[in-house]
């Protein structure tokens, strides 16, 4: 049975599909529809709607925020975002330029530890100039410096790391406004890497809510079939929309598979459909 996934990553940010590639990768896998939501850019947006729409596979444009709050860091995924130049796109440019330094810094760190890494071997690896610690990781791999890449990520880039540098992120409700300003549907990605049960939780999500969150990512690849079920009714009891997806990244996260993460995960096209209806009801288009 076919099944949609609304959360995947190009070389746009830190996956190693390009857009196009993603999208021939859904066609094969037998997607009914495919969201694009690369972190903190809408760059690989046009290449995968062109590609998407030529192989008959429905797409929906997006992003994933990367956004800090008291409760700790947290992903805003938006949905139906412009394609081309907009207020958000502007928006996340700025943010990219700060990041792109903060590339810099941990190549600076990582020199001054004895490992000598080119940033232009990092961009041969990002494939353009959508940099990421992943791609770092890859390069130190490549040069022997560790022996993978989650030992990169836990010796040297992850946040306890020695090389680590703090990212530049928006709140919730910056981020929740600046996707609301542009007409996204809103959802709260991934809510167990969040780390809190029970109340706390549901506390954080109806403050969410307040600033205008419009759903829960309650299918997701890291899920176990427990939670999923407590997601579900958390958005129910909180009249919220249900969403789910992969967090595919291709071979950066190589057990993570399109559509099907670890091979236990079903999105249906139900889920989309409620999603538009939601829109429909708003006045706004899909």
């Amino acid at each position: 049975m076919a099944g949609i996934d609304l959360h995947t990553h190009s070389t746009a940010s830190d996956g190693t599909l390009t857009p196009s590639e993603l999208m021939l990768a859904a066609k094969k896998t037998g997607l009914e529809a495919i969201a694009l939501t690369d972190h903190d850019t809408t760059g690989g947006l046009e290449e995968a709607m062109i590609l998407a729409e030529k192989l008959g596979i429905e797409f929906i444009p997006g992003c994933e925020l990367s956004v800090v709050s008291p409760s700790g860091n947290m992903h805003i995924l938006g949905y139906w975002i412009p394609v081309g130049m907009s207020k958000l796109s502007q928006s996340l440019e700025s943010l990219r330029q700060r990041r792109h330094e903060r590339n810099h810094m941990i190549m600076a760190k990582l020199n001054a530890l004895g490992m000598e890494i080119a940033y232009e071997d990092v961009l041969a690896v990002a494939g353009g100039d959508a940099v990421g610690r992943p791609h770092i990781a890859q390069v130190m791999h490549a040069k022997g410096f560790v022996d993978s890449i989650s030992t990169a990520f836990r010796v040297y880039l992850g946040s306890e790391g020695r090389a680590y540098v703090p990212k530049e992120k928006l709140g919730p409700r910056q981020a929740i406004d600046l996707l609301k300003s542009v007409g996204a549907t809103v959802v709260l990605a991934h809510p167990f890497l969040l780390g809190l049960q029970g109340p706390d939780l549901r506390g954080v999500i109806r403050q969410l809510k307040e600033y205008g969150l419009d759903g829960l990512e309650a299918y997701y690849t890291l899920h176990r079939p427990d939670q999923t079920l407590a997601y579900v009714q958390i958005a129910r009891d909180l009249d919220l929309l249900v969403t789910g997806g992969s967090d595919f990244h291709g071979t950066v996260k190589p057990d993570v598979h399109l559509g099907i993460g670890f091979g236990n995960l079903f999105v249906p096209y139900s889920i989309l459909t409620a999603m538009k209806e939601h829109r429909r009801q708003r006045g706004l288009t899909h």
